[in-house]
């Protein structure tokens, strides 16, 4: 029998736009509460406005997930609005290139703050609602860089390496506690960010995967019966570039 989402809260990380906000909107249409967290207010807002209009609670906060007191008292807002978690999905990133000797130390560091650091501080704001639980699941955003390393990525691919090697260290943690923990490692999704590296053909984006697929995908998995879960699982664009 599958899991029923509906009715369950979930937290969503870099929902103001993008892979976040898709995957918050496919949450709710499943009946889902939604809390998000974001630096932007503005963009979260809009993200609430479309929530908003499916019948089910929204509350957002703003943060900036590389900052451990900034995400806990995010956290707490939203846990005193919506109360405790079901779901967890850690979204929030950033992406920039350049081989190593180009790239000035404080953007590495940058990355590394927010894609695993930002990554482990969520996660250690929520898990203990999951835990008191006994029950839940966690969805951490990778990326096929975090799989295999190339040419200009080493800030990137060393934040997402670590988010896999997290989630999977995690995952072993807490099966006792019936929750389940995955990595997502997509190719490249057809989001702002993207686009802004100018790494992508944008005369050929609708090839790309979308945030949607992403979003369609999470749902799925998060109906699969509690008795097993997804310990990673890589989304591969079809079409050759």
């Amino acid at each position: 029998m599958a899991q029923v989402i509906k009715g369950k809260t979930a937290i969503v990380t870099g929902a103001g736009k993008g892979i976040g906000k898709a995957i918050a909107l496919g949450l709710a249409k499943e009946g889902v509460n939604v809390g998000i967290l974001a630096r932007s207010e503005e963009t979260l807002k809009r993200t609430v406005a479309e929530i908003s209009a499916l019948d089910v609670n929204v509350a957002y906060a703003a943060a900036d997930v590389s900052s451990a007191e900034e995400v806990n008292q995010a956290i707490e807002q939203i846990k005193g609005e919506l109360g405790s978690a079901d779901i967890l999905i850690n979204n929030a990133g950033i992406g920039s290139f350049a081989p190593l000797m180009e790239m000035d130390p404080a953007d590495w560091k940058k990355m590394i703050d927010i894609n695993l650091m930002g990554t482990y501080y969520v996660t250690r704001a929520v898990l203990p609602q999951l835990i008191e639980k006994n029950a839940g699941d966690i969805i951490n955003v990778a990326s096929t860089s975090g799989l295999n390393g190339s040419p200009g990525s080493s800030a990137y691919s060393a934040s997402k390496f670590g988010v896999i090697g997290l989630t999977e260290s995690l995952a072993q943690e807490v099966r006792r506690n019936n929750i389940r923990v995955t990595a997502l490692t997509p190719s490249t999704v057809a989001t702002d960010l993207v686009k802004d590296t100018g790494l992508v053909d944008e005369s050929k984006i609708e090839q790309y995967m979308h945030p949607e697929d992403l979003a369609e995908y999470i749902v799925g998995q998060l109906k699969l019966n509690p008795r097993m879960y997804i310990k990673n699982a890589s989304l591969i664009n079809t079409n050759p570039f």
